[in-house]
This record gives structure tokens, C-alpha cells and sequence, in this order.
């Protein structure tokens, strides 16, 4: 392994990244989320915190001008960059080249929309490690973890608003649909909070660090999509009973009772009081055989 000293040198600062983006004629945009990281002691902190070594493999989902991808290089076995921008895919070896020649060799880059991508190189990832778009940071994990079972652990940076959603529990008042759809796949948890000067341009809100471990699903004898299609359901109208939200899901309001009966949820509860546990019941009583 590197040590700390050795990495630092070939990490990425302010004036190296605006180097970067003005000779690509890259100006970050928000179509795309692009807020670039331009603090060194933030992109440890995350190769840190995700707790990757030397046996891993990491998928970095948009990996931009190379900030995480230069810290994580040293560190894992491989790391396998997705980039939708050209420009951006085609810089990032020429980068890591230049900063980094002796782990270049453990770099793949694959110029895709992460959200459509379904194969990756060999050996499969391990891990996501990403400084995430905040537009399409939840999609992106929870297609990830349903794609590539192999990732066992990730670590992300998201907008904070939308980490505390995904590590929120039931009862809390953010907890929804993206708490309840990680829950299915992993132990999720908010690990740090991050502030808005480490990014280039500094975005008007704060940053979180979402870690998830992967664990077996609450079921086997559900499919995911029917448990995710209960949960959609339920927090489609919050406000209502999940007698009466769930009504359309299930076919009618007493389908919908009979159901949350035979998985022991009271009716007149709402969604945000159900953990992923329950909404894995709810949806393998509504498949069972009735018994009427």
C-alpha cells in the first residue's frame, strides 16, 4: 500500500482541477450534478470511511476530473470508473498517467449512463464508492445494489437531505420510499456530514456520506419488485391509512385490510411506521393464496 505522504502527491487541489476543467472546456453543469471535489483531506476521508482495501473492487460512479479515483487507486485492486461525459471518460487515464503511472494499470473506464449500465468488466465490483450526482444519486445506488449483487459495501457522498432519507428509520420524519428500498438491500447508516467549500462550483446545500453494508434480504419468498411496488404504494399518499392507500395496489380497501391482517399490521397505521421487514410481509400475505 501507499502510504498517506506518498498518495497526497499524486491527489488532486483547486488549482488542478480548474487546470483540468479549462483545458477541457468543461464548465460542471447541473443537468448532470457535476460539483467537482477539490478537497484532498475529503477524498481520504471517503477512501477511508468506505473501508476498501486491497482485495476490492470498486465501481466510482462519475468520477469527474479524477479527485476520488487518484485516492482509491492505491488502495484497492481495481477501480472501475463509470462516466457518462466523453470528455471526461477519455481525461481520466490520461490523468491518473500523469499523477499516478504506477496504478494505472488498475484503472477501467466505462463511458455509460450509470443508470442503464448492466454489465461491468471482470473481476466484478466489490464496492461503490462515489461522489454522486445529487439528481440521480438515489436511483443510482439502488440500481447498483440490484444489478451487481457482488457489491458488498458502499460509501457515498449525496446531498445531506438525501442521506439522512436513506438512512432514516421508521417513524422519522424523512423516512420514505429510498429509506425503505436501501433498507431491503443493506445496513444503512449516515457516516459523516460534509461541508459545501471541499466542491468546485460550491453547491448551495450540505453533503452527507451514506455507508451501507450489504445484507441477505428481510425475504426470499417475495420478489423485491412486488415489496417495492407495496412500498410505492404506501407512501404515493402518506396522509391516508395504508387501509386506504393501499387500495389501489391491492385491488380494493378490504383487499388491502385483508391483507395487512394476515401480516399482523394494523390498518389504520400510515407508511412511515412500517420498517422493510413489514413491508416484506405485507407483500407475501397479499401474494399468498386467500383462504376465503
Amino acid at each position: 500500500m501507499t502510504d498517506q505522504p506518498a498518495a497526497d502527491e499524486a491527489l488532486l487541489g483547486p488549482a488542478e482541477i480548474r487546470e483540468l476543467a479549462a483545458g477541457l472546456d468543461i464548465r460542471p453543469t447541473k443537468q448532470w450534478g457535476q460539483n467537482f471535489v477539490i478537497d484532498k483531506g475529503t477524498v481520504r476521508k471517503i477512501v477511508r470511511l468506505a473501508g476498501v482495501g486491497a482485495d476490492d473492487v470498486v465501481v466510482e460512479v462519475g468520477p469527474g476530473l479524477g479527485s476520488l479515483t487518484l485516492a482509491l487507486l492505491p488502495q484497492v485492486r481495481q477501480v472501475v470508473a463509470v462516466e457518462i461525459d466523453r470528455r471526461l471518460a477519455e481525461q481520466l487515464p490520461k490523468t491518473v498517467e500523469t499523477m499516478a503511472p504506477a496504478v494505472l494499470d488498475r484503472l477501467r473506464v466505462v463511458q455509460q449512463d450509470a443508470l442503464t449500465v448492466t454489465e461491468l468488466p471482470d473481476p466484478q465490483p466489490t464496492a461503490l464508492v462515489a461522489n454522486l450526482p445529487y439528481n440521480v444519486s438515489v436511483p443510482v445506488v439502488l440500481s447498483m445494489l440490484q444489478r451487481f449483487p457482488s457489491i458488498e459495501k458502499v460509501l457515498v457522498m449525496v446531498q445531506l437531505e438525501v442521506a439522512e432519507r436513506l438512512a432514516a428509520g421508521p417513524g422519522s420524519k424523512v423516512y420514505g420510499v429510498p429509506s425503505v428500498k436501501a433498507a431491503w438491500y443493506a445496513d444503512v447508516r449516515l457516516a459523516d456530514k460534509v461541508g459545501r467549500n471541499v466542491f468546485w462550483p460550491a453547491p448551495n446545500v450540505d453533503s452527507g456520506l451514506v455507508s451501507m453494508v450489504r445484507r441477505e434480504p428481510p425475504r426470499t419468498d417475495v420478489p423485491a419488485a412486488q415489496v417495492f411496488a407495496c412500498v410505492d404504494a404506501a407512501f404515493a399518499q402518506r396522509r391516508k391509512t395504508l387501509r386506504a392507500a393501499l387500495a389501489g395496489w391491492a385491488g380494493s380497501p378490504a383487499a388491502a385490510e385483508e391483507a395487512l391482517v394476515r401480516a399482523g399490521i394494523d390498518p389504520t397505521l400510515r407508511g412511515e411506521r412500517l420498517s422493510v421487514h413489514d413491508f416484506a410481509a405485507l407483500a407475501a400475505a397479499r401474494a399468498a393464496p386467500s383462504n376465503a
